[in-house]
């Protein structure tokens, strides 16, 4: 206790205060946050405007001429504002476009996959998935109900473990080893009393997948909901997403998945081939 005192004291405050150096990165963190919200209303005003001016921008945001000058002059730097042609005025620099890649790359992937996952839910007659790999999670794009799921859940948006859903085992079999080792061991987490949660039993099932080009699950996330998927293939043949179909046990069940895995199947080659695989 004396210690503290004596460190409270050296800068100024009582003992229960917080120390000098705690309370300037609070106020540091606050003021990066609020410069980061101020960068991105800015993108979004030259975005609507077209061009702006150090005092449109600052007028809009509410800052001082030299503040907005200073956050445009960053995101100058970084590729993401240029001055035009006319002294004074900004616009969107081409860094957005490097930015946008990534996104880009995603709708297209949704967009080249949508006519198919049409076609697959009404051949198949269940919910049908896109999902890709982000972090621990597989998070579903897009999804297209079949005739028979009117109260299908919509899974867009949505994360869900990589080891307990069909897109996931498909998308973690076509990991390299050393990333599914990594994943495996973060955890496998129990959510139904069929979940997969020893490691050596998954990586079977993963070889198994891989194997043979799609996985199942058998009520491993819900109770209740059974799933398939199969691989989506870029252009340079690595596997980027996966196409599932969803339904319930009682109508969807095992046997039937796997009479229906060939259609799955074929429906996530021809995604790819619209991606630009060859194979």
């Amino acid at each position: 206790m004396r210690n503290r005192v004596q460190h409270s004291q050296r800068h100024g405050s009582d003992p229960g205060s917080a120390p000098a150096d705690e309370t300037a990165a609070r106020s540091e963190g606050s003021g990066g946050v609020q410069s980061v919200d101020r960068a991105v209303t800015i993108l979004e005003i030259l975005s609507q405007r077209g061009e702006a001016g150090v005092s449109e921008v600052a007028a809009e945001i509410g800052v001082h001429k030299s503040t907005a000058f200073r956050l445009l002059g960053a995101l100058e730097a970084r590729g993401l504002a240029e001055q035009a042609e006319e002294r004074g005025k900004y616009r969107l620099g081409f860094g957005i476009v490097r930015l946008a890649a990534g996104v880009a790359a995603r709708l297209d992937l949704v967009q080249q996959s949508r006519p198919v996952c049409r076609r697959l839910a009404e051949e198949i007659g269940e919910t049908v998935n896109i999902a890709v790999a982000r972090s621990n999670y597989a998070i579903n794009l897009d999804q297209v109900r079949g005739p028979a799921a009117v109260t299908a859940y919509n899974w867009v948006g949505q994360p869900t473990p990589l080891h307990a859903t069909s897109s996931g085992k498909v998308l973690l079999a076509h990991l390299d080893e050393r990333n599914r080792e990594r994943l495996i061991a973060a955890g496998l987490e129990r959510f139904t009393p069929a979940t997969v949660t020893d490691a050596a039993e998954l990586r079977r099932q993963l070889d198994e997948a891989a194997r043979r080009g799609y996985a199942v699950t058998v009520e491993e996330y819900e109770i209740g909901l059974n799933a398939i998927a199969a691989p989506i293939r870029s252009h340079e043949g690595e596997v980027v997403a996966a196409v599932s179909a969803s339904g319930p046990a009682y109508r969807f069940s095992e046997e039937r998945m796997h009479e229906l895995a060939p259609v799955l199947v074929a429906g996530a080659d021809d995604i790819s081939h619209r991606l630009g695989h060859a194979g």
